[in-house]
């Protein structure tokens, strides 16, 4: 099997690296790629928001399956092209894709499911912002009800800030949604999912805010960690049935049946756990935590919910023990990030390359926000973190920065179900 992978981030290049590992897949190619992909793959520049940029490229390296990273491509339809070109693609179409695309949307099926998840507002005037907020507090969410690159969240406890960022969305012409804060620690679910056949990969966390302690802006990830040692597993089953399959189901009875991977965060409060999103793909940082550990050949996954045949898929194998992911971040991100930084040390094993290039003169700089994913692994979480920390000391950035506590919340004993 040949497979083509769509992306330029760490996701992918872990997409990649897991995909090498199965001996059914004979090729890999990735488009655009970055400076750490290309040592595993042969890398195309693509217009990867073009469906007839993607379908033609598809095409000509002979792809038997393409698997699309980003949820731009996805929201845009480029799955849909690959399809009616008759190649096999892992990711939903345009429609189903509105699960992350529109928040809006999302609420809708949601409440039409019955899957619980926050009481929400949507406002597209600036005039009724105010009577809004007013309704909402004393933790104030504020979120773009489009694609943000996990950018738009505001959460805040601050009414002068929650409504300086609305604002600031309805200025550039997007609605705004208003949400309801969901207590409990976050949990991020991925599935595969083929029509109302659904397979939950193991669940992770992800640190969304930039700084120690979960301090400053929030971020599009700085870091996550796998298995949850305080989460049950009879937990995971109960947000399958609850939460991913009557989802799933009502996609499929709108005419929208999801190909690809659905991904539900959660927030596990005192009564039980609400969804804070959908998105419709990979999640970036924890597919490379996740996928750090999965031993069943990715490819013969991918292509099975590609193909209307992940119900015959067996249960999946995991390795034994836990993963962890720190992102390095460039100078200034989530702001605009610096760039053009020489980087060194970025070559071993378990540093996966996310916003990097190479210079004409070999050099590989920084090209991004967020440069590099870093996992570690260890017979517990502890051990994990150790291995990743090691790794990160031999990574030189100028400027770089990253959480020195990835997955201590969970090591020391702090994160409890309520």
């Amino acid at each position: 099997m040949r497979v083509l992978v769509i992306g330029s981030g760490a996701r992918e290049h872990a997409l990649l690296l897991s995909l090498a590992r199965d001996p059914g897949v004979t090729a890999l190619i990735c488009a655009p790629g970055n400076a750490g992909i290309g040592k595993i793959a042969e890398q195309h520049p693509v217009d990867v928001a073009s469906g007839e940029a993607v379908t033609a490229l598809a095409k000509k390296v002979e792809a038997d399956l393409v698997v699309i990273g980003p949820e731009v491509p996805l929201v845009l339809g480029v799955a849909d092209a690959v399809r009616a070109a008759g190649i096999a693609c892992f990711g939903p179409s345009a429609d189903a894709a509105r699960i992350e695309g529109s928040k809006a949307f999302a609420k809708d099926v949601m409440a039409v499911a019955g899957v619980k998840t926050a009481h929400s507002e949507i406002v597209d005037n600036p005039a009724k912002l105010d009577e809004a907020l007013d309704r909402f507090g004393p933790n104030w969410v504020v979120k773009d009800d489009g694609l943000a690159a996990g950018k738009g969240v505001v959460v805040t406890t601050d009414r002068g800030t929650a409504r300086e960022h609305a604002a600031e969305l309805l200025e550039s012409g997007h609605p705004v949604l208003l949400e309801s804060f969901l207590d409990g620690p976050e949990v991020s679910l991925f599935c595969l999912v083929d029509g109302e056949t659904v397979v939950p990969l193991l669940p992770a966390q992800d640190h969304k805010r930039v700084g120690d302690g979960d301090s400053g802006p929030n971020t599009g990830g700085m870091g996550a960690y796998t298995p949850l040692p305080w989460l049950p597993d009879e937990m995971v089953t109960q947000i399958v049935d609850d939460v991913v399959k009557p989802v799933a189901a009502e996609l499929v009875a709108r005419g929208s049946g999801f190909t690809g991977l659905l991904y539900a965060g959660l927030a596990m409060g005192v009564n039980g756990p609400a969804v804070v999103e959908f998105n419709c793909r990979f999640g970036d940082p924890e597919t490379q935590a996740v996928l750090a550990l999965l031993e069943t050949p990715l490819g013969g996954l991918l292509n099975a919910a590609s193909t209307g045949t992940l119900d015959s898929v067996g249960p999946l194998q995991w390795r034994d023990g836990s993963a962890v992911t720190v992102v390095i971040a460039a100078e200034n991100y989530p702001a605009t990030p610096r760039t053009g930084d020489v980087i060194t040390g970025a070559d071993a094993e378990g540093v996966l390359h996310a916003g990097t290039k190479k210079r004409d003169d070999g050099a590989v700089v920084s090209a991004g926000g967020r440069v590099l994913s870093v996992v570690g692994v260890g017979k517990d979480l502890a051990e994990a973190r150790d291995d990743a920390y090691a790794k990160i000391a031999v990574v030189k950035l100028p400027g770089g920065h990253f959480r020195t506590d990835i997955g201590l919340g969970a090591v020391e004993g702090r994160i409890a179900l309520p």
